[in-house]
């Protein structure tokens, strides 16, 4: 690392690719998930990176590398935790309604339903869900597109959905 510092650029290539090896392992034994092993390696990598002129060479590096790998681990667990406890069942799904829809109608008749329960949306929502399920945006980017809060996209998908599952229950009785 200090030879990286120095601006030693094979050096740093070296350290970067020793760390991953390392914190893999070290991730890959503290974590179920092991598709996820991989990330929380990047997310360590990228602040190896970031942090990299704090690292003080009269200190132990592997000791500084671990701190900001446990440091990474925990805060992936702690998004994993949040984003789970977010996640509430409520009752049928809209995948449920629409399976279900299909034994009652022809599959392009289920598709002129779901557009006719699209257009009876509010525009917002109906270009929320649009841009969520059909053009496979990223709340995020929903959010910078529209200049709606991220909060605000999540709401208006949710209340989307809900209306959704309203119409196309009412539609297939």
């Amino acid at each position: 690392m200090e030879a990286a510092q120095k601006g030693d650029r094979q050096a740093y290539e070296t350290l970067l690719t020793e760390v991953a090896t390392l914190v893999r392992s070290f991730v890959g034994k503290r974590l179920r998930q092991s598709g996820s092993v991989e990330d929380v390696v990047q997310e360590t990598l990228i602040s190896v990176h970031q942090h990299r002129h704090t690292y003080d060479p009269r200190r132990s590096f592997s000791r500084w590398m671990y701190a900001i790998a446990y440091h990474r681990l925990i805060d992936f667990v702690r998004k994993q935790r949040r984003n789970s406890q977010r996640e509430v069942s409520q009752g049928k799904g809209l995948e449920q309604v629409i399976d279900e829809t299909t034994h009652d109608h022809s599959r392009g008749g289920l598709v002129h339903l779901l557009y006719q329960a699209l257009s009876r949306l509010s525009n917002r929502q109906r270009d929320v869900v649009r841009m969520l399920k059909l053009d496979e945006l990223s709340v995020k980017e929903i959010s910078d597109q529209t200049g709606m809060s991220v909060s605000l996209v999540k709401v208006t998908a949710h209340r989307g959905y809900k209306n959704l599952r309203k119409l196309l229950e009412r539609q297939s009785r």
